[in-house]
């Protein structure tokens, strides 16, 4: 099947308010053309050098993702180009986006990542950490960030019922978050992938990011 026949086919599965999120890392710019020419708009990329060397080249309509862990000396890569960083997985990294988002004047969508997997090296804040960090106001007054919700990625296994358990855990934290921060712009959950998105979907994601159904097996 063609890029544009995957997109296609995924999107028709998509419910209504649930956006796909092309997963483009390490996919060369021709393909992600071939992407943006079947419909596609919204792209992800987890890198900060592959994000600024791709954009230039791409139409300036794009909605580029940053979905990767983001260090703090690559932030000032991706301001200029990300219209939404999910990764946001401590306080001094937002902060960090807020100054340099307000440095050259954008104003920047961010998800909260929480870390609900059973895996260690993934990162996030854990469930008990990012209720705090709300419940001490350190979500409010950031001028060049917007917080727009939380994304996660679930623990690598077959067993599709841990699976369904860790995206209900994120969609209570979402909701319980969306209280205590009392803002109009938090309604997203960025969570599910090419295995596991239509059990996100169920546990209310409204983005899914999804690469190898796109674009097949990556080229390293």
């Amino acid at each position: 099947m063609s890029i544009a026949q995957n997109i296609q086919r995924i999107t028709a599965q998509l419910p209504e308010g649930v956006k796909l999120v092309a997963v483009s890392k390490f996919h060369p710019v021709e393909r992600l053309q071939e992407a943006y020419n079947a419909g596609q708009r919204i792209f992800g990329e987890n890198r900060a050098q592959e994000l600024a060397a791709k954009a230039p080249q791409l139409p300036t309509d794009i909605e580029w993702h940053f979905i990767g862990h983001l260090q703090k000396n690559k932030v000032r890569m991706v301001i200029p180009w990300a219209s939404t960083i999910q990764s946001i997985d401590s306080i001094e990294l937002l902060q960090l986006v807020n100054k340099e988002a307000a440095r050259i004047n954008r104003h920047i969508k961010v998800l909260l990542q929480l870390h609900i997997a059973k895996e260690q090296t993934k990162s996030g804040f854990t469930v008990d950490e990012v209720l705090k960090v709300a419940n001490e106001g350190s979500f409010n007054n950031l001028s060049n960030v917007i917080i727009a919700g939380v994304m996660a990625m679930a623990t690598f296994t077959d067993d599709m019922q841990q699976v369904a358990s860790e995206f209900e855990l994120v969609h209570k934290t979402f909701l319980t978050l969306r209280d205590k921060l009392n803002s109009e712009a938090f309604t997203q959950i960025s969570m599910g992938m090419s295995d596991d998105w239509h059990i996100a979907v169920q546990h209310g994601a409204t983005l899914v990011r999804i690469g190898t159904d796109i674009f097949g097996q990556r080229e390293y």
